[in-house]
This record gives structure tokens, C-alpha cells and sequence, in this order.
């Protein structure tokens, strides 16, 4: 991660730690790949390789919401959430993959905007 976070980045690794590393209904990788995706361009929280390597690919109907979740929260509807039910996701699945997305975009936003204060080119 780097020093996107300046002196909050301790603790904003074991945030993402404590999502990505504790047992859950989701894999650990599909954790990863929905925080990647989720933090957006042009890098990641992760390291490089686990970047690279960790990428279990994200359902295309998960993808979506992942991408609604990280960039339009306030859109998500009741229907989102039982339409994805319907395609056999459990709430403790879309729970997770909510959080990790949430969490994705929160620090993607907060590393951008403080590389934005130090006056650092995207």
C-alpha cells in the first residue's frame, strides 16, 4: 500500500487485513478481487503480486453490483439485492462482498485525494 495513507496507513492495513484475512462465507481471493476492483485505477492497496496473482475472478452478476456498490452506492435498491438472491447468492455472501467493496472504494477515494493534497500526479 505504500504511503498512500500517510500516518493512518497502520491502520488502514489492518482494516483491509482484518477484512481479507478472517474466515468468511467468500474466499479470501474473492475478498481480494472485489477490494481490487472496487479501489479503482491506477493501483491497488495490495501489493503488486498479490494483485496480479490473487485475482479470483469476480461472477459477472457480482461484478455489477461490485461496481454499483464502488461507484454509485446510493443506487442500490432492495430489487438488486433479491435479484442477485435469486441467483443463488447467500446474505452472508452479498454481505461480504458488500463490505469489501465498500471498503475498496473508501480507500481508493482517500489514497487519491491524499496523493491529490501532496500534489502528486494520478
Amino acid at each position: 500500500m505504500g504511503n498512500g495513507t500517510g500516518r493512518y496507513a497502520a491502520l488502514t492495513k489492518r482494516l483491509i487485513d482484518s477484512v481479507l484475512g478472517t474466515p468468511g462465507h467468500t474466499t479470501t481471493e474473492l475478498r481480494r478481487a472485489v477490494l481490487a476492483r472496487a479501489f479503482g485505477p491506477p493501483s491497488s492497496p495490495l501489493s503488486g503480486t498479490e494483485r496480479e496473482t490473487g485475482g479470483e475472478d469476480i461472477p459477472p452478476d457480482l461484478a455489477g453490483y461490485v461496481d454499483k456498490v464502488a461507484l454509485h452506492a446510493y443506487k442500490v435498491t432492495d430489487e438488486d439485492l433479491v435479484a442477485l438472491k435469486r441467483a443463488g447468492n447467500s446474505d452472508d455472501l452479498l454481505f461480504e462482498v458488500t463490505v469489501s467493496a465498500a471498503l475498496g472504494a473508501a480507500v481508493g477515494r482517500l489514497q487519491r485525494g491524499l496523493s491529490a493534497l501532496r500534489g502528486e500526479e494520478p
